[in-house]
């Protein structure tokens, strides 16, 4: 089972003039919107379905996280490998 996070680009011209590009509508209606860079969005989306699919002993096992760790360094962390990320992603 895989969870999807509706998503859209936000385009940024030379002069800071921002564009939404939503070409699936998902944002339509929406008074405000936030930002996130595309790689920390696949991380989460990743984060999401390996809790989905996870047993939860290799959460606890992290112990605490340093702020200053990447989001990115928590796939690693719980002991999925290149191969598990990729079987990962193309669930989405």
């Amino acid at each position: 089972m895989a969870y999807q996070i509706d998503n859209a680009i936000v385009k940024k011209d030379r002069t800071g003039k921002l564009t939404l590009i939503d070409p699936e509508g998902h944002f339509q209606d929406e008074d405000a919107l936030i930002a996130i860079k595309s790689d920390d969005l696949i991380t989460i989306q990743l984060l999401i379905n390996s809790i989905l699919n996870n047993d939860f002993k290799s959460w606890r096992e992290l112990g605490v996280i340093p702020d200053s760790e990447p989001i990115k360094s928590l796939l690693p962390r719980l002991g999925y490998s290149r191969d598990d990320i990729a079987k990962l992603l193309k669930e989405f």
